[in-house]
């Protein structure tokens, strides 16, 4: 069966002048692994409706914290911020997946994050200030996850979450009650998850959640 094409949103560094499109490859070998096409994105805000007719999925992946005083609220002292280009492309190409709702969308950590605020989810800038152990969940730990997606240990690296699930339908919380998966019902395939499946052991909850997008992108 031909592979189907998927789309890694990438991060972006600046240094010496200069803009340089990254990624992990543990999510180029992921995609690459549950059987489809991996494609790196690059950030055009102007293109992305354009680069999606290229796709037949897309995943966001993990990177630094939105800016959310673009949405009206302040920033906290630990906000880490994404490069600004990141953030207007990504943002730029969740209109745009607005306007192709059959696209199947996995987002992992920041990317679960960025669907969130764009669907109006408030967002949680560092979950020390509203769980007793907030270090749990940062440097690629591992914790438990529970709910309809399934049960087991995860890998997370992240000091922010959605702070409500919003439109979207709750898929998984982790053992302490932060927001790890949701899915939007009005959407084909419109998923994220909070931990990291590309370095998630757990053959469901890591390889398998890639799959499933794979799987969907093939339809």
């Amino acid at each position: 069966m031909k592979r189907p094409i998927i789309g890694i949103s990438c991060n972006v560094k600046e240094e010496n002048g200069k803009t340089f499109f990254i990624l992990h490859n543990a999510y180029v070998n992921s995609v690459t692994e549950a059987g489809g096409l991996p494609l790196l994105i690059p950030h055009n805000p102007e293109l992305a409706a354009q680069t999606l007719e290229a796709l037949d999925g897309v995943l966001l992946t993990g990177g630094d914290d939105i800016d959310v005083r673009d949405f009206g609220q302040a920033l906290h002292a630990k906000a880490d911020l994404m490069p600004s280009l990141r953030q207007r492309s990504e943002f730029a190409l969740l209109r745009a997946l607005d306007e192709r709702p059959s696209l199947p969308v996995l987002g992992i950590c920041l990317g679960m994050q960025l669907m969130g605020v764009h669907h109006g989810c408030p967002l949680i800038q560092h979950l020390h200030d509203v769980i007793a152990d907030g270090d749990r969940h940062v440097g690629n730990k591992v914790h438990a996850i529970h709910g309809a997606i399934g049960s087991g240990p995860v890998t997370s690296s992240h000091h922010q979450a959605l702070a409500s699930a919003g439109p979207f339908e709750t898929l998984a919380l982790s053992d302490d009650g932060v927001l790890e998966a949701i899915r939007l019902p009005t959407r084909a395939f419109y998923m994220g998850v909070q931990w990291h499946p590309e370095r998630t052991s757990d053959a469901h909850l890591g390889l398998g959640i890639i799959k499933k997008l794979i799987l969907a992108s093939q339809k």
